[in-house]
């Protein structure tokens, strides 16, 4: 059965891997906060979901209106210290990772992977971790989630499929992110067979009629410069709905 993913826009992806179905970091809503989307509202496909990933607990990361639109019960994984916010929020199916803990779900197994971002949340700053993802069965998945380039992501592969952010919502990213130059060079670190930009062409601010050129434009602007830095892994730029299979 091939690897199968789904981009439903920002960090939002549906994984299909060895049986098993997971969905990362899910901001399914139209508005939140001072963001609108621009893309068409995310559809799931009605199919079982067996967890939620959550890799650290900025709101667009983590919106817990979203699951209400999720079954009751969902499993969620998410890094040290954002369960209470779960709990709070009526979630009790909660497991937290540290860097480098793993667990199974179904056949593959889910390892938490260090990520260079600051995850605190709320005016409080609420200290939280930030971590991606490794997502290990007969393919390996590597979900980015927030991060600078660090040159451990040299010890992360081997891997097949990157889902890397590339841009937000504004006309640039500050540090702990990566934009289209960064991401190619992490890619130059990784060597992925495949990659997917997200975090990118889905939400503009409300007082904006247009999105940010910038944003619109990192998916191929990543292709552009991978080109030059790491030419032999292949980026598949989707579009928010859209579906592609990895052999």
């Amino acid at each position: 059965m091939p690897l199968g993913l789904t981009w439903l826009g920002h960090s939002t992806a549906l994984l299909e891997l060895d049986g098993a179905r997971l969905l990362t970091d899910p901001v399914l809503r139209w508005r939140f906060a001072h963001l609108v989307r621009r893309a068409p509202e995310p559809e799931l496909d009605g199919g079982p979901i067996d967890a939620v990933l959550i890799s650290h607990a900025h709101r667009d990361h983590l919106d817990l209106p979203s699951f209400r639109l999720l079954p009751d019960g969902i499993r969620v994984v998410a890094p040290r210290g954002v369960a209470p916010l779960l709990t709070r929020a009526g979630l009790r199916n909660v497991t937290e990772l540290l860097e480098g803990e793993e667990l199974p779900v179904g056949d593959v197994q889910v390892r938490a992977v260090p990520a260079l971002h600051d995850g605190g949340r709320g005016l409080r700053h609420e200290a939280s971790d930030a971590i991606g993802f490794l997502i290990c069965g007969r393919s390996i998945v590597y979900f980015a989630g927030d991060t600078d380039v660090f040159p451990e992501m040299e010890a992360l592969r081997p891997v097949d499929v990157a889902l890397l952010p590339v841009s937000g919502w504004g006309p640039r990213v500050p540090a702990g992110h990566l934009d289209p130059a960064r991401a190619a060079r992490a890619l130059q670190l990784l060597r992925p067979r495949y990659c997917v930009p997200v975090h990118w062409g889905t939400f503009r601010p409300f007082y904006r009629r247009e999105p940010y050129p910038a944003d619109v434009t990192a998916g191929d602007e990543l292709i552009r410069r991978a080109e030059a830095l790491a030419p032999e892994v292949e980026v598949r730029v989707l579009r928010p709905g859209e579906r592609t299979e990895f052999p």
